[in-house]
């Protein structure tokens, strides 16, 4: 039985929102290269799994949502905003990723985002965080009054 190129990545992306890095490695190669451009890419399947397990481990959520997929032959492009959550901290951020799926598995996953934007939303999560920290602070202290 052949699995679509898409279904790879749907299923891929879904394992990750899940947080079950085990179940999201099923979907990778052991030769595959992931890469947030333009830092260097990770190549093998260890070293794909190191990452994914910072973000489980560092991370209380992750969403992808899918905008626009596209696939033509076994390589699958999205378009998607990404959000990652600890805690009350959350940041939003536009991904357009490249997926490459042989065998029913991803060789490569290449993520392109502006970091400028990730970092603008890391500092108003953190602002929003601060803020919600702030009111549940202020009324503890009115019910204690």
């Amino acid at each position: 039985m052949t699995v679509e190129p898409q279904a790879v990545v749907t299923g891929f992306l879904k394992a990750l929102e899940d947080l079950d890095i085990d179940r999201a490695l099923t979907f990778a190669a052991s030769d595959i290269v992931y890469q947030n451009v333009p830092l260097p890419p990770a190549r093998g399947v260890a070293a794909v799994e190191q990452q994914l397990r910072l973000l489980a481990r560092f991370g209380s959520g992750f969403e992808a949502r899918t905008h626009h997929i596209a696939a033509d032959g076994t390589v699958v492009l999205t378009e998607r905003t990404d959000v990652l959550r600890r805690g009350a901290w959350e940041a939003e951020f536009w991904v357009c990723g490249t997926f490459e799926v042989e065998g029913g598995r991803i060789v490569l996953w290449r993520d392109y985002f502006d970091w400028t934007t990730v970092l603008a939303a890391s500092a108003k999560g953190a602002g929003r965080a601060a803020l919600a920290g702030a009111r549940t602070l202020l009324g503890r202290c009115k019910a204690r009054r």
